[in-house]
């Protein structure tokens, strides 16, 4: 039961995240600056989630000291904040089906990142870690189709654009800018990718869920309102009416980061950062299709191969990780027999055969 409800948040999360980039897109093409809309998603995120995490974990929380409290700020300054208005930028620049595209690339990175600090092993002799490394590559070979194949387009669903939002876009829609935004989601995309891992070592160090998950969104509240007030000096912008900003800000900000950060706060003390990361294709999956249908995108034959490639990918390194665990018992009953003590009748262990015959001379 617990294992079900592993794979429930975590799928919970990425249809989350879908979400988040539909309407964020919509919102950046109705003119609102990315990094207003960083800031107030994260400050929503504080007054809701903050109230809670106090409620019901204030007698249990650990005491929060300055080194941890130094940690956190620098982790999510470069996880969170950077991250976020990185993301923005390139969302801004490109479109919601290709970013949702590009954060296939994250598993890859947490993947590497994880066997740099140790937190993944990796057994190229098992079944299992051929696997993982075949799903990586996979996924990666579903990325560069994505980027470089897009094939005959799709267009009998995508003229509904149901936001009827006209585009008024920051920056002008030429190729520069569209390989700049990818270079932005690289960046998103290796950052994230360490936060995550990152995040499983100063979880150690405080270890409250929902008071750890509130002390992200603060810090980073106060970190991107510095940026958003640098970058963005127009009133205008700092103003929401009853519009898809107000939606997009409130979800964003409530589901997007409070939700979500508890859950991947959860999942990641459960499964580990590779296990989250390796279900990011089901963003792209959901992401797709809908914005073809509610923001007029164009989907490719490309998109629909590169898809399957990276749902290929992800089976293939979910199955290595589910066969791991047998491959320690194994591994640990090799290491048992290889060092079985001295036996009562004279006998040892098969490792040393000539000493086993000078003690029964």
């Amino acid at each position: 039961m617990e294992e079900k409800k592993v794979y429930f948040a975590v799928f919970v999360r990425q249809s989350i995240y879908a979400g988040m980039f539909l309407l964020s897109k919509a919102a950046f093409d109705g003119g609102m600056s990315n990094f207003v809309f960083v800031f107030y998603r994260q400050a929503i995120a504080t007054l809701f989630i903050f109230p809670i995490a106090f409620y019901f974990e204030r007698k249990t929380a650990p005491p929060l000291s300055f080194k941890t409290f130094c940690k956190i700020f620098v982790l999510y300054l470069f996880g969170i904040t950077i991250s976020l208005n990185l993301h923005g930028v390139a969302l801004i620049y490109t479109s919601a089906s290709l970013v949702a595209a590009t954060v296939n690339c994250i598993p890859v990175f947490t993947f590497l990142f994880a066997l740099l600090f140790r937190v993944e092993v990796l057994r190229l002799k098992s079944m299992a870690g051929v696997a993982k490394v075949g799903g990586i590559v996979i996924c990666v070979g579903g990325v560069v189709m994505l980027a470089f194949y897009k094939g005959p387009q799709l267009t009998f669903f995508n003229n509904h654009h149901l936001f009827h939002i006209h585009n008024h876009h920051q920056y002008p829609l030429h190729q520069n800018n569209w390989i700049k935004g990818c270079f932005f989601m690289l960046g998103f995309n290796v950052l994230w990718a360490l936060s995550l891992v990152l995040q499983a070592f100063v979880y150690e160090s405080y270890p409250s869920t929902l008071l750890f998950t509130s002390l992200q969104c603060l810090v980073s509240s106060f970190q991107s309102f510095i940026i958003a007030i640098a970058m963005e000096r127009n009133l205008d912008q700092w103003k929401l009416g009853w519009d898809v900003r107000l939606l997009t800000v409130a979800y964003c900000g409530i589901v997007a980061t409070g939700v979500s950060y508890a859950i991947q706060t959860w999942v990641i003390k459960k499964k580990g950062p590779v296990f989250l990361a390796m279900w990011t294709p089901i963003i792209m999956v959901i992401t797709t299709p809908s914005s073809a249908f509610l923001l007029g995108e164009s989907i490719g034959l490309g998109s629909g191969l590169g898809g399957l490639l990276l749902i290929g990918g992800l089976y293939s390194v979910l199955w290595g990780k589910s066969k791991e665990p047998k491959v320690s018992e194994r591994l640990k009953e090799v290491d048992k027999e290889c060092s079985l003590p001295v036996k009562e009748s004279g006998t040892f262990s098969n490792d040393n055969p000539q000493s086993s015959l000078v003690k029964n001379v």
